[in-house]
């Protein structure tokens, strides 16, 4: 009975202080959501506080000068295309280089790991110069490929270990059965790198939506532009739209809120089953 009600006070104790760090972390998007409807001259004169009315016309306003449903597209097409390839090319590769152990695929692995500490600062002009060259610059096609080459070595990184924890003896099975390495590869593999796979997307789709110096670069266009270059269009060198500026943030990581609680059972069932495979 002591033994009980020990649990449940050290329960409870954890559960209030997990609400109170949830609170901390909630915070940023109180003020974020709540300054979008304030106007420009009570947002600068307390921000903190609620609004003393709401201004929803700031969104509408957002919404047609960043030309969202366009941005929006963009960001959309980039990083589902982007991560779809990387997801599949990358699981692919680490695959091979697990189950065929030469000296050509460690060599092969240990440069995918080198690139992951290279920063993007010291290849910017050198990118630049290679996509104009192999006339890549201001188009999607050509964003989506640099993705991919700055996504792989981390992916592959991901995907490697995961698949060292799969038992071989699962892979022999289907090959005495009759299988040949793609139905074994798609069919038996694939399905068990389901949690890595989630994990990869979550990281993916965080940084190819976030990201802004990449799509900068790469594309001119203004009907190219995804949501954060066309939000970064508020902040000028004298002035910062914060009225719209905000609501221009919040229009673009309600896509990401959302794709996050669909993806919640996934993610669940992701960290459940590595948890039981380790």
């Amino acid at each position: 009975m002591e033994a009980s009600k020990n649990y449940r006070w050290s329960t409870l104790l954890t559960e209030v202080v997990m609400i109170l760090v949830g609170l901390v972390f909630l915070v940023p998007f109180y003020f974020l959501f709540v300054n979008s409807v304030k106007t420009f001259g009570d947002l600068l004169s307390n921000s903190a506080s609620w609004p003393k009315s709401f201004e929803w016309h700031n969104y509408s306003r957002a919404w047609s000068l960043t030309k969202f449903p366009s941005a929006f597209g963009n960001s959309l097409i980039i990083t589902v295309i982007s991560n779809l390839l990387l997801a599949l090319f990358s699981s692919m590769a680490a695959y091979r280089m697990v189950r065929h152990d030469t000296r050509y695929n460690r060599f092969l692995f240990t440069i995918f790991v080198a690139a992951m500490v290279i920063p993007f600062q010291s290849i910017m002009i050198p990118l630049v110069k290679v996509t104009s060259w192999l006339e890549l610059n201001d188009s999607i096609p050509g964003l989506i490929v640099c993705y991919l080459g700055f996504g792989v070595p981390l992916t592959v990184f991901l995907f490697h270990g995961f698949i060292k924890s799969i038992p071989l003896e699962i892979e022999e099975a289907a090959r005495v059965d009759g299988t040949n390495i793609y139905g074994t590869f798609f069919r038996i593999v694939l399905p068990l790198m389901k949690p890595m796979f989630v994990t990869v997307i979550i990281l993916n789709t965080l940084w190819i939506w976030n990201d802004y110096l990449l799509p900068s670069l790469m594309l001119q266009s203004p009907s190219l532009q995804t949501i954060p270059i066309a939000t970064f269009a508020f902040f000028g060198q004298f002035m910062k739209q914060w009225d719209l500026a905000l609501p221009a943030l919040a229009l673009g990581i309600l896509p990401v809120i959302i794709f996050f609680l669909s993806m919640q059972k996934y993610i669940v069932e992701g960290i459940t089953q590595g948890a039981v495979k380790g």
